[in-house]
C-alpha cells in the first residue's frame, strides 16, 4: 500500500481532532479516531447527546466552532457544505478541513478500488459491481455512500481484493485524489443549495473523475449533460449506452427492470473490465455471477400485486431523471404515477415532456408541497397540445388518497408507481419512511370488487 502526498489516516495519529458531524459516517470518523489513539473533538450543529463515551458534544454556534479551532484538522461529515463560511474560517487558521473517504483514498490500494458516482443510478451500480466480483470469487467490498465507510473500525473486516465505492457529490468535495477507474452513473440538477448553484454541483460531482491518479472515466453516454462536460471527467472516457451489446442477456438475473437499469449493468461490467478482471469478459461467467442479486430497496421495487394491480416502490427516486426512467420501465402499461414531495424548486417541465411521450395511458397523482406546483408545470407544457396519454392530474392530500385513487383508476391490469422526483422531508422522515407508507396503502386496498 503506497502512501500519497497530504493527510491521511494514518497522519491523525496522536492529533487533536475534530470531529463535525455526528451522523452515521460522523460516528465511523470517532471510531476510526479513537482506533489510532487520536483525541476527538465532538461538534454537531444540532448535537442529539449531550456527550459521547464521556467525551462533551458541542453544538456548532455554541462554542464548537472556537473548539475546532483548536484542533490540529477537522473531518467533516458530507451533509456539510464546504461553502459553509465556518469552514472557510478554519481554513484560513491554517486547519485542513477533511473528509473521511478522502483520508482513505490517500492510502488506499487505488488500483483496486473503483468509485461510483453520479446524480441516480450510482447505487445500483455499486452494488452491481460487488456483487458480480463476488460471485466470481473475489472478496468486494461495497462501501462509502452506500453501506459502511471503507475505513470503519466496524465494517465487516477483510483481507478484501476490491472495493467498490459510492461517492456522492459531498463527499466528492472532499477528495484529494481518485482511483484509477470512475464511473458516472447519470447528471441531472440536485443538492444545489449545498453546492450553492447547479454547475458548482456538476463541477463538484464530476471532480472524482479528474483528482490526482484519475485515468478512466465509464460514463452514461445516453446522457447528454454528462457528454457536454465531456471536459471534467479526466485523462480518458470510455461512454456505455443502454443499447450497447445488444441481445446479451448475462444481465437478465439481476432481476432490474427499465433500460437506465440495463446500461447501469453495462456500466458495472466496464468497470470490472477496466480492473482487468479477465472473466469479466465472459458473458456465461457473468451471467452465473448475476445470480442471487438483491434489487436496493425503493429503487424500481415490485413490491405486491392486489386485483391484478402492480405496486412499484420507487421512493428514492427525488428528482425527474430517474422518475423519467421509471415511466420508460413500463412501454405498453398503463401507470398511475404517484409524484410530488417536498419542494426545492427542481424544474419539473422535462417529467411533463416524458409524460406526453409514453405510448400508454398515465394518470398523475400529486402530493403536497410541491404537487400543485408539478400539476401546473406539466398543464403549462402540454400547452394547447392534446392530453394524450396524460389520463388526468389530480392533486392528492396524502400519500393514502393517492393510492387509493391509482389503485381505482389502475385496475384491472395497471401499475401504481411510486416514483416522486422529490425528497420525502416534511412529510416522512426518509424515503424509507415514505416507502412502508406505501406498503401500507396497497395493503389497505381491497382484494376484489
Amino acid at each position: 500500500m503506497t502512501a500519497r502526498p497530504g493527510l491521511a489516516w494514518s497522519g491523525l495519529a496522536g492529533a487533536r481532532a475534530g470531529v463535525w458531524g455526528l451522523g452515521r459516517e460522523g460516528m465511523a470518523n470517532v471510531r476510526k479516531l479513537r482506533s489510532i489513539g487520536a483525541e476527538p473533538v465532538l461538534v454537531d450543529d444540532k448535537p442529539a447527546v449531550a456527550g459521547i463515551d464521556g467525551r462533551p458534544v458541542l453544538a456548532t454556534g455554541e462554542g464548537g466552532l472556537e473548539a475546532l479551532c483548536g484542533c490540529d484538522a477537522v473531518i467533516k461529515t458530507p451533509g456539510i457544505s464546504r461553502y459553509r463560511p465556518e469552514v472557510a474560517a478554519l481554513a484560513d487558521r491554517g486547519i485542513p478541513v477533511v473528509g473521511g473517504l478522502g483520508l482513505w483514498l490517500r492510502e488506499a490500494p487505488l488500483e483496486r478500488v473503483v468509485c461510483v458516482t453520479g446524480t441516480k443510478g450510482k447505487s445500483t451500480v455499486t452494488s452491481i459491481a460487488g456483487h458480480l466480483l463476488n460471485g466470481l470469487g473475489y472478496r468486494c467490498m461495497t462501501g462509502g455512500n452506500i453501506g459502511d465507510p471503507p475505513y470503519d473500525p466496524q465494517a465487516p473486516p477483510g483481507p478484501w481484493d476490491y472495493w467498490v465505492i459510492e461517492v456522492s457529490s459531498y463527499q466528492a468535495t472532499d477528495l484529494a485524489c481518485s482511483p484509477p477507474v470512475v464511473a458516472v452513473t447519470s447528471l441531472n440538477p440536485d443538492h444545489l443549495p449545498w453546492h450553492g448553484g447547479v454547475e458548482r454541483y456538476y463541477a463538484d460531482k464530476l471532480s472524482a473523475c479528474s483528482q490526482p491518479g484519475a485515468d478512466l472515466t465509464v460514463a452514461n453516454g445516453d446522457s447528454d449533460l454528462i457528454r457536454d462536460r465531456a471536459g471534467l471527467l479526466g485523462p480518458r472516457v470510455e461512454w456505455v449506452r443502454a443499447t450497447d451489446e445488444p441481445g446479451a442477456t448475462w444481465m437478465d438475473p439481476l432481476g432490474l427492470l427499465g433500460a437506465h437499469n440495463r446500461r447501469n449493468a453495462l456500466i458495472a461490467r466496464r468497470c470490472l473490465l477496466a480492473l482487468g478482471i479477465g472473466e469479466a469478459g465472459d458473458d456465461a461467467a457473468l451471467r452465473a455471477a448475476a445470480k442471487g442479486y438483491l434489487p436496493l430497496q425503493s429503487r424500481l421495487q415490485v413490491i405486491g400485486e392486489v386485483a391484478g394491480v402492480t405496486f412499484v416502490d420507487d421512493s428514492l427516486s427525488t428528482n425527474v431523471l430517474p422518475t423519467a426512467a421509471a415511466l420508460e420501465a413500463f412501454p405498453g402499461r398503463r401507470v398511475a404515477l404517484i409524484v410530488g414531495g417536498e419542494d426545492r424548486g427542481i424544474d419539473y417541465t422535462p417529467l411533463a415532456e416524458v409524460l406526453a411521450r409514453r405510448d400508454t395511458r398515465t394518470r398523475v397523482l400529486t402530493l403536497p408541497d410541491s404537487g400543485p406546483r408539478i400539476h401546473a408545470e406539466i398543464g403549462k407544457a402540454l400547452g394547447d397540445r392534446p392530453a394524450g396519454m396524460v389520463a388526468g392530474v389530480t392533486d392528492c392530500p396524502d400519500l393514502d388518497a393517492a393510492v387509493a385513487e391509482g389503485f381505482r383508476w389502475a385496475r384491472p391490469d395497471g401499475i401504481v408507481l411510486l416514483s416522486p422526483a422529490a425528497p420525502s422531508f416534511g412529510h416522512f422522515r426518509d424515503y424509507r419512511d415514505r416507502a412502508g407508507a406505501f406498503a401500507r396503502a396497497m395493503r389497505a386496498c381491497p382484494p376484489a370488487p
